[in-house]
């Protein structure tokens, strides 16, 4: 999945809805806020809509016939790419069961029927900052993810003398992969990946696989 992005605009809103009055309703009033807005009068258009553009926010009416708002919710969340999209649910169903649906669906809120537009921009923009700063937050910590495990690799090879080959076959047994997931994963055969393992038990000074990956998880902790 390869969905463009647009980071020129306010945000990318993809507005969901049956009724085209709706649309029309909720486009004017975020583009008048500087969103770029795109739109769908199914869940199905939806769907491939969302595969030619990624938008920031989905705004999704419950109640559609064919695939309805529900159903349209859970297949987004399962598409790879799609599942940190926040999705506003938008309906004139306020009993509990269909509340707890949507949220159950995956969307983050819901906005009922008629439509304000007024407080449907104020809570788009709120949902979008939270989105962002989640976002932020993630890619901050598998930066921070990636120079560790460079850090803790270069710990070991110094501590205890491992070639690179040996401290990628310690970083997989860390993770609790068997030899012959290693050797799939580096391009090995299983019985060159246990000649690698025979070496780092010597150069750790262990006999064991846990004992090897004690060890990782220790230089990984800075002990």
């Amino acid at each position: 999945m390869n969905a463009l992005q647009v980071p020129d605009h306010q945000g990318v809103v993809l507005i969901v809805d049956d009724v085209p009055d709706n649309l029309a309703l909720l486009s004017s009033a975020l583009e008048q806020a500087g969103y770029m807005v795109l739109v769908a009068l199914d869940g199905r258009s939806a769907l491939d809509r969302m595969q030619r553009l990624k938008p920031e926010i989905v705004l999704l009416d419950a109640m559609m016939p064919g695939l309805d708002g529900f159903e349209t919710c859970r297949l987004m969340k399962a598409e790879a790419g799609f599942e940190d999209v926040p999705v506003v649910f938008m309906t004139a169903l306020t009993e509990s069961e269909h509340v707890l649906e949507g949220f159950a669906a995956g969307g983050v809120d819901y906005v009922t029927k008629p439509i304000h537009p007024e407080q449907v921009v104020a809570r788009v923009g709120a949902h979008l900052k939270t989105a962002r700063s989640l976002r932020a937050a993630r890619q901050a910590s598998a930066a921070t993810s990636v120079r560790d495990e460079k850090q803790r690799q270069a710990l070991l090879s110094e501590r205890f003398q491992l070639t690179g080959r040996e401290v990628e076959v310690l970083h997989w047994v860390a993770c609790g992969k068997t030899n012959r997931d290693i050797g799939d994963i580096l391009g090995l055969s299983p019985r060159t990946v246990n000649k690698h393992l025979e070496h780092v038990y010597v150069k750790l000074g262990v006999e064991t696989r846990t004992a090897a990956a004690a060890v990782a998880m220790a230089t990984a902790s800075g002990r």
